[in-house]
């Protein structure tokens, strides 16, 4: 019985998020720091279920992975949400007031058809630019610090270099004219399956939520130890049905994570991991003849 209830809590919390911002009161949705305060409480929930049933406990969180992944889940909420703010949605938004592009029809759609087109647009920008990452030799130098860490947590999706999140943040959503409600109960669904997704707790929830959005048993293959090679799949970060359309899907679960030698990057090392070659090269070709024999 225990079992079945873990198995429950993936959909069971993605229910919970669509009746709350379905029924927030309208002066709440002016509000938008009131998404990243849902999203902390995603988190806390979440992680308390990785105390109660973890998955493995090689994955156990200690009290250095804890104020790490603390730390990244601040910058994303504020530095990170901020640039692309400014730098993305409201230069799209005014282009879009400039060109007199509307879309009146959306808001007349229903709530929950709203919430699942946001979704979906902003998951098949997430799939493409993830797989691009895979795939792009400098790309992939931004997004590996998220694939050397060691293990899976409930807020490790938010860990990397700092550029990489900022890129893995772009999307087109609001190109569109969604009622606030709607949009801002995509985003917490979004956020909430990619947690679970990187969380280390032992719930396997029903094929019918497995089929479309990604789960840990799939997420954790993406992040195989195996080899880089071995990455190149599940790409999809909160709807594994990406993968399945566009043929990069595969069955398996991983316990083992990491990339090179599975050296636990320090949050210096995660930011400076891009430039680090021409780094080490500059410091070799500054050394005395002496000191390089």
């Amino acid at each position: 019985m225990k079992q079945k209830i873990f198995d429950l809590m993936p959909p069971a919390t993605l229910v919970a998020l669509l009746v709350f911002w379905a029924n927030a009161p309208k002066t709440w949705l002016d509000q938008w720091w009131l998404l990243t305060v849902v999203g902390f409480v995603v988190i806390a929930f979440v992680l308390m279920l990785e105390y109660f049933n973890e998955r493995y406990e090689g994955w156990r969180l200690n009290k250095t992975e804890f104020f790490t992944d603390l730390f990244y889940v601040a910058l994303n909420s504020t530095v990170i949400s901020w640039a692309a703010r400014t730098l993305a949605d409201e230069p799209m938004m005014a282009l879009k007031k400039s060109l007199g592009i509307a879309t009146p029809w959306v808001s007349t759609l229903p709530f929950l058809v709203q919430a699942l087109m946001v979704m979906t647009i902003w998951e098949l920008g997430q799939y493409w630019m993830h797989r691009w990452m895979h795939n792009n030799a400098l790309l992939w130098s931004l997004h590996a610090p998220h694939h050397h860490v060691t293990q899976l947590n409930a807020a490790k999706g938010y860990v990397g270099n700092p550029i990489e999140l900022f890129l893995i943040g772009l999307g087109v959503v609001v190109m569109f004219d969604w009622d606030v409600e709607a949009m801002l109960a995509g985003f917490s669904c979004l956020t909430a399956i990619a947690i679970y997704a990187h969380a280390n707790v032992r719930a396997d929830p029903p094929i019918w939520y497995s089929y479309v959005f990604t789960t840990i048993r799939n997420h954790s293959l993406h992040h195989t130890a195996l080899s880089y090679e071995d990455t190149r799949c599940n790409y999809g970060n909160s709807m594994i049905i990406m993968d399945r359309i566009f043929g990069t899907y595969r069955e398996g679960e991983s316990e083992v994570v990491g990339q090179g030698d599975r050296r636990r990057l320090s949050i210096k090392e995660q930011w400076l991991f891009p430039v680090q070659m021409w780094l080490d090269r500059m410091k070799e070709e500054r050394s005395p003849p002496a000191s390089r024999n």
